[in-house]
């Protein structure tokens, strides 16, 4: 199979700009669907159904075609090219393929994983502090998050300042490095389809943050605010994460696990008895140590 499917009207510089946005969308709304019937017991699916189908008669037929041949053997089927490498399967493009990818005048395939590629707008970059050799192996939610993560009293009242919020903790405790940028892509996240579910809970994201492992960060809204999910519930408990592309099948089941936990009204009420971050990540430990492994 070819590296690259050369479109017929794709004949000037940058001409396939319009398809790989075409399937960036669509490939953000088959994720959102994943998430809402990963996070959310009886999930409506028919608007997003709709709106993915129609997306994909848009599309000219041979894309189409092989957008769903790849999508049926994973998740992601177009993936973003992060400092020189495939950002699904980790494999280093050569020099060539890169600058292709990034003049679009083609649609280009990983030679490894036989992703689409495409060359990302500038998005914040995960800077995590990395494992030392003495530290000894995590498990569970430690993976993913830390004390210095948790939120224990959010201070704003509405939707997109909570996200603020929590993206300037994460750039404040040295994870990413652009608390800015990383506010408008949850934002953008959250113009798809809500993540608020039931039971108070919000999993508001970015996908795509490359440079480190998938990071959570925690904050608990005790009189709660609208975050435009189902029904008028409050939100009162937000996991905000960040996720590296290879990750993103991960995180499913990730998020997942923290629906199944904080469906249970005990698990929530345990969360709401920390005062201090320190308080609040021994519950979320305990909460979790028997479904998030």
């Amino acid at each position: 199979m070819s590296d690259s499917v050369v479109i017929a009207a794709a004949h000037k510089k940058g001409s396939m700009h319009r398809v790989i946005n075409h399937l960036i969308q669509l490939q953000e709304l088959r994720v959102a669907r994943a998430q809402q019937e990963a996070s959310m017991q009886g999930a409506r699916l028919s608007q997003l159904d709709a709106s993915i189908q129609t997306l994909v008669e848009q599309l000219p037929p041979e894309i189409a075609a092989r957008y769903q041949k790849i999508e049926k053997k994973g998740l992601l089927a177009i993936v973003p090219v992060a400092n020189g490498v495939c950002s699904a399967c980790g494999m280093s493009l050569p020099v060539s393929l890169v600058h292709a990818v990034h003049a679009a005048d083609s649609l280009h395939h990983c030679p490894n994983c036989a992703r689409m590629l495409y060359y990302p707008e500038l998005l914040p970059r995960h800077i995590g502090r990395r494992k030392r050799r003495s530290e000894p192996a995590k498990v569970g939610i430690d993976r993913f998050s830390s004390v210095d993560l948790m939120i224990p009293q959010l201070v704003s009242q509405e939707r997109d300042e909570v996200i603020a919020e929590m993206c300037q903790k994460m750039e404040a405790e040295g994870f990413v490095d652009d608390a800015g940028r990383l506010q408008e892509e949850a934002l953008k996240r959250e113009a798809i389809i809500s993540t608020a579910v039931e039971h108070g809970l919000a999993f508001p994201h970015v996908r795509g943050v490359e440079g480190g492992g998938l990071t959570l960060a925690l904050g608990l809204h005790r009189k709660g605010i609208r975050f435009g999910g189902p029904g008028r519930a409050l939100t009162r408990i937000v996991f905000f994460m960040v996720i590296p592309t290879a990750a993103s099948a991960f995180y499913l089941k990730l998020l997942s696990g923290l629906a199944q936990t904080f469906q249970e009204e005990d698990a929530r009420d345990r969360l709401f008895e920390a005062e201090t971050p320190e308080q609040l990540w021994k519950a979320l430990v305990k909460a979790t140590k028997s479904t998030i492994q």
